[in-house]
């Protein structure tokens, strides 16, 4: 089973589902999605042209911010045909998690998403464990919990066994 291949019918995808591999202007080379391995990764469908996907796009770069770059990575695929575009949101917001263009949706095809945003949460085996549909509070407690319980954070240095803290949302 190809490393994103989807375990779940939710989520099912073709055996050979494509790589997003254009590159953002600018950049040194295309993000591969094989180059996750052994990480949590969050895989964001979105658009600039979408309201609810710039209002998530702050809490996705605080969370990355947060979270440690050998345990999680986050890629957002853009499903805009002009770069240019891209390129102006990304420097409005100031991003710098790894971006890549999608223009003829075959890797949102693929994984059969249906619009923007809609996010994958993808364990440390490459399994999609969780799919969200709509804009999220990316860095909030039980999104950041709910990744480092898939070992997408560091665990303190003095202690390797210890268990990552994480707070329950306020009633």
């Amino acid at each position: 089973m190809p490393r994103w291949a989807p375990t779940d019918s939710k989520a099912r995808a073709s055996d050979s589902a494509p790589a997003a591999s254009d590159a953002l202007p600018g950049s040194a080379s295309a993000f591969e999605l094989d180059s996750t391995a052994g990480r949590v990764v969050l895989v964001n469908f979105w658009a600039t042209w979408c309201e609810p996907c710039e209002q998530e796009m702050p809490a996705m770069e605080r969370l990355y911010e947060r979270l440690p770059r050998d345990r999680f990575e986050l890629v957002a695929v853009s499903i805009d045909e002009e770069p240019e575009k891209i390129a102006g949101f990304v420097e409005r917001y100031g991003l710098t998690f790894p971006i890549v263009m999608d223009p003829g949706k075959k890797v949102a095809g693929a994984y059969q998403t249906m619009g923007v945003p809609e996010s994958l949460l993808v364990d440390r085996e490459g399994r999609i464990v969780e799919r969200y549909v709509g804009p999220r509070e990316w860095d909030a407690p039980e999104y950041v919990a709910r990744i480092e319980s898939l070992g997408g954070a560091a665990r303190p240095a003095s202690s390797p066994s210890a268990s990552p803290v994480s707070s329950s949302p306020s009633p």
